[in-house]
């Protein structure tokens, strides 16, 4: 779709002016022959006025395309207190907003003036979205496109705090129990951990493990950590509480003390870390608030005609409990 820049470069003359000629401004004075040839310009590029712009007062339909299946929700607050977010943000903006978990093509952006994407889409899903021409927010999923919007959290950041933590507390060997949404590619979480964990030397190869993002792998995987050798980290960072809550089951089945014999962190805060036995020391992120935000860069984006894109990395925080040793 063309921009207003391109429209005023066509027809020579600001873009303010060609907003304002677009948009019909009663208070705008301008030479018909100067208005005749900004509509011609916008007309000749395929300009399409914004469906906000096209009718005062237009009630905005949003479409939410969630890349996580709803059952995700169940075993994992964090997504629910997202959609949860972007619910309640619509609702306050008038907003009509359609979800869905099983995006197929193109018929249901029809409805669409602006797209909310989030987690990180299939491929094939991936590149229909880069080709339509809504404006787009993506939302907990780091998109190697600059031409959109996004809201994240630093993963990397994360990560890097949580095992400075560590050593700050005389850990010089800490475990990793992460999750993957494909298994060919470690998350994020993974990754910072394995770089910077190496850089401090406190990484070996044999204690990182992997499942998905559910409490079951979280189990499997520390039982596999169990089974594997009588020589355990810890110290161990886990990729989320839901995780965590699966980890924790399987160390009290071993009878391994939490903390004294192995600390966890873990990552989100959902509501149940802290009930859980010993409460989970976790770095929080407020996951509401991102879909809060991503639901208002949609609304400004297409309030505005903003052609810059933006990114919002929302900030976190470690919330020391009961699987660390008090300092």
């Amino acid at each position: 779709m063309a921009t207003l820049k391109e429209i005023a470069l066509a027809a020579q003359v600001s873009v303010a002016t060609v907003s304002r000629v677009l948009n019909d401004d009663p208070t705008l004075s301008v030479k018909s022959q100067t208005r005749q040839k900004i509509l011609e310009a916008a007309e000749r590029l395929e300009y399409k006025v914004p469906s906000a712009k096209r009718q005062a007062g237009a009630r905005l339909t949003f479409v939410a395309l969630y890349t996580h299946g709803q059952e995700l929700e169940i075993n994992d607050p964090y997504y629910l207190a997202m959609r949860y977010g972007i619910e309640t943000q619509c609702e306050k903006l008038g907003i009509t907003l359609i979800s869905c978990y099983d995006f197929k093509g193109e018929r249901l952006l029809a409805a669409a003036d602006g797209l909310l994407v989030i987690g990180k889409p299939q491929p094939a899903a991936q590149t229909l979205l880069q080709q339509q021409e809504l404006p787009l927010v993506y939302l907990d999923g780091v998109i190697d496109d600059p031409r959109f919007d996004c809201v994240n959290v630093d993963l990397y950041r994360i990560s890097r705090k949580v095992i400075d933590y560590f050593i700050s507390r005389g850990y010089m060997r800490i475990g990793f129990i992460g999750g993957r949404d494909d298994p060919a590619y470690a998350d994020q979480r993974e990754l910072a951990f394995v770089e910077y964990g190496r850089a401090k030397k406190v990484v070996r190869p044999q204690d990182i493990y992997y499942g998905d993002f559910t409490s079951q792998a979280g189990y499997q995987c520390a039982m596999t950590m169990l089974a594997a050798s009588e020589d355990h980290p810890p110290a161990l960072f886990v990729a989320t509480d839901s995780i965590a809550i699966g980890v924790l089951r399987a160390l009290h089945e071993h009878g391994i003390r939490v903390p004294e014999q192995m600390a966890l962190i873990s990552v989100n805060d959902i509501p149940t870390a802290r009930f859980v036995y010993p409460a989970l020391s976790t770095v929080r992120i407020p996951s509401e608030t991102m879909g809060a935000q991503a639901v208002n860069l949609l609304a400004e984006r297409i309030r505005d005609d903003r052609a810059i894109p933006l990114s919002l990395y929302v900030p976190s925080s470690l919330q020391l409990r009961d699987t660390t040793i008090p300092e």
